[in-house]
């Protein structure tokens, strides 16, 4: 085995299986004495097989000196370190003699709560060379008789080692000076283990010469490194001594009866010496005796008789064991020593031993152990050892449990010896606090010996309550109703809950498990549960909260019991009724029948039941809207005409039903949109208005602008002007914006006259309404007779609308009649034919002019159409006048609204009431001015103008009303008398009174005609000639 220090053994000398609560078990480690704190000594989960987790290791025995891990059952030394020479049951070994360090460990499992477990086991204590051999004494004597012999020998008093072993002492040397060089050497023998040193006698002794010499002598053990001392050896020559004591036996042993008294007699040594005299008497003493032989007995130094000196007690010390020398009294008193063995017999003095302590996870403190009740039956409460320091059948020791409580007593080993055994004191049924707190348990000891003797030791169990019952409430459901608006820290209600533990496991802490959307609102009292308000509530915003309460008691483990708080938030009237928009605007059409609805509005009140339930009116309450209280329908009490009113604005006033109630209002406004209900109206020109247009004027110059009004808005009030009749040259355009007419084109001789251009103003609404305007440009160089030119745009007025009037008739005519002329000239033939056609032609024209009006006879031809050649002139050669060009055709939703068929009836010259109006009968051809041929001495016509003012408008129709110039109504002499040159004409005018309808619109039935006009063919042929 290696020596070195710090080096550790372990010698597993027996390991036998164990049962789930008893482990019979011997462990045997070994260790070096004197080893410095927390030095392993051995693992037992790992150098026995035992589990390394989930157990707990605790020491039971052994302490100071050793200490356990508890969770893997290392076994460490402490600061109290671990002395040989000095532990109790090492101190009467004899050489060679283990010195062992017994200890205890139990092992509870936490897991499964198997139950405790016990190991015992030993450590051997190993010697290490911590002392150093010294003698008895510094100076040592030793007498020696003159003339002894060479090589005789004489013992040296022994040193000694409180080590053992190769530690103990292991050689002698002895040093002799100059003076006794030669004469003295050293023999080491080995007497029953013992190393007895001897002194030689080398040379011849003499006492007259010397008496006396110094010699050194040391002693060293057999420790690495060795440990010596050294002594004196005073060597004195005396007279000479022939013979040892001898003992008759060479090794004594008795029997002791403890408790022996003092005096008691208990074995002689005896030793016999061969010379006579003092050389002969023999002297005993005690030789190597430890203290307690010392204490225990007393030498008789004459008789050798070894007697009772102290109270002998077996279980103090068992065997006494030690030298007697017997040494002569001669001059050189020469000794022998005898071994003695005194066996302590054992009486039943001692009764048996109780120790009861802690085991595992249970502490015993002042004579209590406090157990949980919650432990399951079986559970080790104490460790209970059971001894008796007798030996034999004194020892052998009876143990119960006294009285009738729920304990039992089972081995704990099955290896403890007959005067040492251990036992769990366990629970043999389940523990209840609430019945039983506590037990007095009275374990009785009682041996075998005759007379018996017994003991009694108890113990008190405290059973602790342990935080078994969870705190409950009741109910599990707390409702409460909590009116918003709260102060904060309103208290909202009490919940109480209880625990059937008692003690620390029945004090309740309160607290509030919050989710995060009631967090912040609800606080509790730890202590008394009470729950308030942290925060004001709003129902608004939430009029339900559910949250848990818990309660926890102050046990370890704490145990925890919840409910179920709701706290329903009940409703204030705190809120206005709101209307969705700050302000409503509603457009509706106009026309709408009465209580259609025009809007709706939407009103919200944020509070609950009466406080939400909403009125609405309307204010000011003038009869036009009335609003549906369900719905939020408003509806109108009357039909919208935009025309007289396009905006209406009344506040809606909403009142909840609270107590106070509580209102709000919203302004409204009413659109009323525009329906295409009112056609355009001609603000520009007047129908019966016309224009000046010089012959030289250039394209391009604005001749008129007509404008127009459309009292819609809108597209519907959008207008667009084109020109749909009168304009067969294409002479003029209008801007179909603004109504602008341009002239586009040359004026050209044919263009000279009078134009009505026929123009149509529409507007752009679905469907589209327009109206007509008659726009009169009369196209000459001068105007020299405005009451001509007045009198044909009279006439245009009642012209058909789908008869173009644009410039002069008869152009065409006029040129083919010139032709004829030119070509005449060409030849003589042709200028005399041509003169007599014209005479035949101008005598017919004037003989018709001359006849009148003739009776039956129906003048087909319009007024401003070009005339035909006569049909009776056939076989004349002559070209024939070209037909009228037809008028340009209309849309055909224009000729449904236009005339078609309006013609000028010639009526008899016979009637008195109608006008006459003279005309010029001939014109020269190509004549540029028409004006000059009207004479100032010809009675003219006399035209009154009398405005007649249109009718009201009707509802939802456009109506253009004829400027006061277009209504005429026509006044004159009954006769008109010319000159030879002129004949009478005359037209009758009865003209109609205009209702509010277009020009065009006069004429879509013949019928509506009030008056006939009657013309000559002269004034007819005279214009156009």
């Amino acid at each position: 085995m290696d020596p070195l220090l710090g080096s550790r053994i372990v010698w597993t000398i027996l390991l036998v299986s164990c049962c789930s609560r008893t482990v019979r078990s011997s462990i045997i480690y070994k260790v070096q004495e004197e080893q410095p704190p927390n030095t392993l000594i051995g693992s037992l989960a790992a150098d026995q097989g035992l589990p390394d987790s989930g157990h707990l290791y605790k020491l039971e025995m052994g302490s100071p000196y050793l200490r356990v891990d508890g969770k893997t059952g290392d076994i460490f030394t402490t600061e109290t370190p671990i002395d040989r020479e000095t532990l109790k049951d090492c101190q009467n070994l004899f050489e060679g003699e283990p010195c062992k360090l017994e200890f205890e460990v139990s092992i509870t499992d936490l897991m499964q709560n198997h139950g405790t477990r016990l190991l015992e086991g030993k450590i051997e204590v190993l010697d290490i060379n911590d002392n150093t051999p010294q003698f008895s004494s510094p100076i040592l004597t030793l007498s020696i008789p003159e003339n002894t012999l060479l090589g005789a020998l004489f013992p040296i008093p022994l040193a000694t080692d409180r080590d053992s072993g190769r530690n103990g002492i292991a050689n002698y040397e002895l040093t002799v000076g100059t003076e006794g060089q030669g004469l003295f050497g050293l023999q080491v023998a080995e007497e029953q283990e013992e190393k007895q040193p001897q002194l030689i006698v080398m040379g011849n002794l003499d006492r007259e010469q010397k008496d006396s010499y110094d010699l050194n002598i040391k002693v060293e053990d057999g420790g690495s490194p060795p440990r010596y001392s050294s002594a004196l050896l005073r060597i004195s020559i005396t007279d000479a001594n022939d013979n040892l004591p001898k003992f008759e036996k060479p090794q004594y042993e008795a029997e002791l009866l403890e408790n022996s008294p003092v005096g008691h007699s208990v074995l002689q040594v005896k030793a016999n010496d061969s010379d006579m005299g003092p050389n002969g008497e023999i002297d005993y003493s005690f030789h190597q005796a430890v203290d307690v032989v010392q204490r225990l007995l007393r030498l008789d130094r004459t008789s050798g008789v070894i007697s009772v000196k102290g109270l002998v007690d077996r279980e103090e010390i068992t065997t006494l064991r030690f030298y007697v020398i017997a040494r002569d009294k001669g001059p050189i008193p020469k000794s022998s020593k005898t071994l003695v063995i005194i066996h302590v017999k054992d009486q039943n003095d001692n009764a048996p031993t109780i120790e009861i302590r802690g085991i595992g996870l249970v502490i015993h403190q002042d004579g209590v152990a406090n157990i949980s009740e919650d432990m399951p039956i079986g559970t080790p409460v104490a460790l209970v050892q059971v001894s008796d320091r007798d030996e034999g059948e004194n020892a052998v020791v009876t143990c119960v449990v006294a009285g009738d409580v729920p304990f039992q007593l089972k081995p704990a080993s099955e290896s403890a010896s007959e005067k040492k055994r251990k036992y769990f004191l366990q629970t043999t049924t389940p523990l209840d606090y609430e019945l039983v707190k506590q037990y007095r348990i009275e374990i009785v000891a009682v041996d075998s010996g005759n007379p018996a003797l017994s003991s009694t030791n108890s113990l008190k169990v405290q059973v602790t309550d342990i935080n078994d019952n969870v705190p409950v409430f009741s109910p599990s459901l707390f409702q409460v109703d909590f009116f918003e608006n709260n102060k904060p820290g309103d208290r909202v209600l009490d919940v109480v809950a209880t625990d059937a533990d008692s003690g620390t496991n029945a004090e309740l802490t309160y607290s509030l498990i919050l989710d995060p959307s009631t967090k912040g609102l609800f606080e509790i009292n730890e202590d008394t549960g009470e729950v308030k308000a942290k925060n004001q509530l709003d129902r608004e915003h939430r009029e339900r909260y559910e949250f848990v309460v818990a309660a926890a008691d102050k046990g370890v483990p704490s145990l925890r019991g919840t409910a179920t708080v709701v706290v329903r938030v009940l409703d204030r009237n705190d809120n206005d009724p709101k209307f969705m928009l700050s302000g409503y605007s509603f457009s509706v059409l106009e026309n709408m029948p009465p209580l259609s609805p025009v809007g709706m509005v939407t009103v919200i009140d944020s509070d609950k039941g009466e406080n939400a339930h909403v009125h609405l009116s309307v204010e000011p309450d003038n009869g036009k809207f009335v609003i549906q209280n369900g719905s939020g329908t408003i509806l109108s009490s009357i039909s919208f005409d935009r025309e007289k009113e396009s905006t209406y604005t009344f506040r809606l006033k909403a009142v909840d039903g609270g107590d106070p109630p509580r209102s709000s209002y919203v302004g409204v406004t009413i659109n009323v949109l525009d329906e295409n209900d009112n056609a355009p109206y001609i603000t520009r020109p007047s129908n019966s208005s016309y224009n000046h247009l010089a012959p030289f004027t250039s394209p391009d110059t604005r001749v008129e602008k007509v404008e127009a009004e459309d009292i819609d808005t809108g597209p519907n009030a959008e207008l667009v002007f084109s020109i749909i009749g009168g304009n067969p040259h294409e002479l003029f355009h209008i801007s179909p914006s603004d109504g602008e007419i341009t002239l586009v084109k040359e004026i050209l001789r044919k263009h000279i006259g009078l134009h009505r251009l026929v123009v149509k103003v529409s507007d752009k609404g679905k469907p589209p309404r327009h109206t007509t305007a008659l726009v009169h440009i009369f196209v000459n160089e001068t105007i020299s007779n405005i009451t001509m030119v007045e009198a044909l745009v009279g006439h245009s007025l009642y012209t058909p609308l789908d008869t173009d009037i644009a410039g002069d008739p008869d152009y065409s005519q006029a040129t083919q009649r010139s032709n004829i002329l030119y070509g005449s000239l060409a030849g003589i033939a042709g200028v005399i034919v041509v003169i007599v056609v014209v005479m035949v032609i101008r005598y017919y024209l004037q003989k018709e002019a001359k006849s009148g009006y003739q009776a039956g006879k129906k003048e087909n031809k319009d007024l401003y159409a070009p005339k035909q050649g006569p049909k009776g002139n056939k076989g004349k050669k002559g070209k024939k006048g070209k037909a009228p060009k037809p008028a340009k055709p209309l849309e055909e939703d224009e000729e449904a609204s236009l005339q078609k068929g309006l013609k000028f009836n010639l009526i008899n010259d016979g009637v008195n009431d109608s006008p006459r109006i003279h005309l010029p009968l001939n014109y020269p051809p190509g004549s540029p001015d028409l004006g000059r041929h009207y004479r100032s001495n010809s009675p003219l016509p006399s035209i009154q103008l009398q405005p007649q003012s249109p009718s009201a408008s009707k509802k939802h129709q456009a109506v253009q009303d004829l400027p006061a110039t277009n209504t005429f109504v026509g006044t004159g002499d009954n006769t008109s008398t010319g000159s030879d040159q002129y004949s009478d004409y005359s037209y009758k005018a009865n003209p109609p009174k205009y209702s509010n309808k277009q020009v065009g619109d006069y004429f879509v039935n013949k019928s509506e005609l009030d008056a006939n006009i009657i013309w000559t063919d002269e004034v007819w042929k005279g214009w156009t000639c």
